[in-house]
């Protein structure tokens, strides 16, 4: 009866589980996009208004670098290559707000939990990731996509479709970040942080 017990617990969970497996498509949106993380110097209010105002100009300024890129491995290209820019950029709101805090700017691989950004919820798992860290980088962060340029566009009801759409995305792979209100994406991208964070242990 155990035995049985235990067989019947095991076929119900593995039932489960396979119906929380990721959906198609979301690897495709961890290889589409570039994520953008701030990290303030504390969490005093000046300190978080400073990392406000490093963020502003710093979408500003890749809104430009990526005007003509088609593709997230031009995007990628030309940021490499801007990289020192973007440093004298934050460098320089920091300086004129009459801070003297250094800057740091990594990029490469980060890990990010779900996300929801006005009407797009992003799945967690390893994006590629331009990191400001502002200060000592102890005060909350803020995060966004960096490209396509959904930070700029969030306000808009067509422009970050077809920002999307533009770097392949099709509908379905749309959909896993815009039908956020659907129980079944949320399960499933809650599930795969809590497996994701039990093998990291």
């Amino acid at each position: 009866m155990q035995k049985l017990t235990i067989l019947i617990l095991a076929i119900c969970f593995l039932s489960l589980f396979l119906g929380l497996m990721p959906v198609h498509g979301e690897n495709e949106v961890y290889d589409s996009v570039l994520r953008l993380h701030v990290l303030a110097n504390s969490d005093s209010d000046a300190d978080q208004e400073l990392k406000l105002k490093v963020r502003d100009a710093v979408l500003k300024e890749s809104g430009n670098m990526f005007a003509d890129c088609k593709t997230k491995d031009e995007a990628v290209e030309k940021l490499q290559n801007e990289l020192p820019k973007i440093q004298k950029t934050a460098e320089k709101i920091i300086a004129d707000e009459g801070y003297r805090y250094s800057v740091s700017i990594d990029f490469g691989d980060e890990e990010y939990p779900t996300r929801n950004y006005e009407s797009f919820c992003f799945p967690s798992g390893t994006y590629l990731s331009l990191r400001i860290i502002i200060g000592e980088g102890e005060g909350q962060n803020w995060w966004c996509v960096l490209y396509p340029p959904m930070c700029l566009s969030a306000a808009s009801k067509s422009a970050p479709e077809q920002a999307f759409v533009s770097v392949g995305l099709n509908k379905d792979q749309y959909s896993i970040i815009t039908e956020t209100q659907r129980p079944t994406y949320k399960i499933r991208f809650r599930v795969l942080e809590v497996i994701e964070n039990t093998f990291k242990k």
